[in-house]
């Protein structure tokens, strides 16, 4: 059994309760600087191993892994120091809020030879989760395009005052899980285009980042990739518009995997078109109020990630994978910047790795 010690109690309470639910993993203690907030959550799970100090997760020599929830901005600094204090890592996505630090923490983990495991929990949904099985067995052929799209009201998100400190992105809360969906197909994204809006609705809460966007991607052997996303325009109810989904469309067959519907849908060849429900699983992803937090992905990837140490291989998404996709989602913004410019993300690698050597 591994013990997990947890940093960050707001999207911190779903890691609680799928590692109190995993026979796998021991909750070992949980850390926030918000003394409330570690009270809330000791009643609200009757656990309370906590602390408002981070140094007590590191120096805990019973912890093996420390996952790490919060904000983007402290990633960094946060996953750094468990290396160093000999711990595995479980960080939520993004690993970093940009490619500035991406050079000193792969040296971190490389050097300290622990895992970093990214929580990229949109794989781990369970129609996606069918959709790759699908893909894995071949049932889609090959692949031709995947299209991918994350698009809700997220206004709500923007009243936590800490999402509206310096560095807060649509791109790197929201987007990121389309992106890591195609990138799960196409791993080779060669180029991208795109273009990108902030409304009045954005520009209400202070706001100038673009909060519609849209691209066109192209992989090495010249695959077709879509991304959309829109964060603070009204949407239409679930059953007319999911929040979350992703095509893949193959030479023999197309499936689509929808969040945070339970719906796969598929079309292979040879079979007739069919609709998968898995409504009878909603109570195990969605354990709270609402769908804003969606702990059975949790459960699932942790689950995975024990699988992964107990085997000695490299959980993904890794620290690599992770600042592959951060360099996409930067050629991504200078796109857009650019007003539609084809960027290619080597050029970006090329640029970074070479300003800080």
């Amino acid at each position: 059994m591994y013990r997990m010690g947890v940093v960050g109690l707001g999207e911190g309470r779903s890691i609680m309760s799928a590692a109190l639910n995993s026979s796998r993993w021991k909750l070992a203690k949980v850390c926030d600087l918000n003394r409330e907030l570690c009270e809330q959550r000791a009643q609200e799970f009757d656990f309370h191993e906590w602390t408002t100090n981070y140094n007590e997760l590191l120096e805990d020599p019973d912890i093996d892994v420390i996952a790490i929830y919060t904000p983007d901005q402290l990633h960094f600094t946060h996953v750094c120091q468990a290396l160093e204090a000999g711990k595995d890592v479980l960080c939520t996505k993004p690993l970093l809020p940009s490619l500035e630090g991406a050079k000193e923490l792969m040296e971190v983990q490389e050097r300290t030879g622990k895992h970093v495991f990214v929580g990229q929990s949109s794989r781990f949904f369970e129609p996606m989760k069918r959709q790759r099985k699908d893909f894995e067995a071949g049932r889609n052929g090959e692949v031709e395009t995947v299209e991918a799209y994350y698009i809700t009201d997220g206004r709500w998100f923007l009243d936590k005052a800490w999402s509206r400190q310096k560095g807060f992105s649509w791109m790197y809360n929201f987007i990121i899980h389309a992106v890591d969906l195609v990138r799960w197909y196409l791993p080779d994204i060669q180029e991208v285009t795109g273009f990108g809006r902030s409304s009045a609705n954005n520009a209400a809460y202070g706001l100038e980042t673009w909060d519609t966007m849209r691209f066109l991607m192209r992989d090495s052997g010249g695959r077709i990739a879509t991304v959309s996303g829109s964060y603070t325009l009204p949407i239409l109810d679930l059953a007319a518009e999911t929040a979350m989904g992703c095509t893949i469309r193959g030479t023999k067959g197309t499936t689509r995997g929808e969040y945070p519907n339970l719906r796969y849908h598929t079309r292979f060849e040879g079979e007739e078109p069919a609709l998968h429900k898995m409504d009878d699983m909603h109570d195990y992803y969605f354990r709270f109020e609402g769908i804003s937090h969606h702990a059975g992905e949790y459960q699932n990837y942790i689950e995975y990630f024990a699988e992964c140490l107990d085997q000695g291989v490299t959980p993904m998404p890794n620290v690599e994978e992770a600042v592959t996709t951060l360099a996409l989602m930067e050629a991504m913004e200078r796109s857009l910047r650019s007003n539609g410019q084809v960027v290619k993300v080597k050029d970006v690698l090329e640029e970074y790795w070479a300003k800080v050597r």
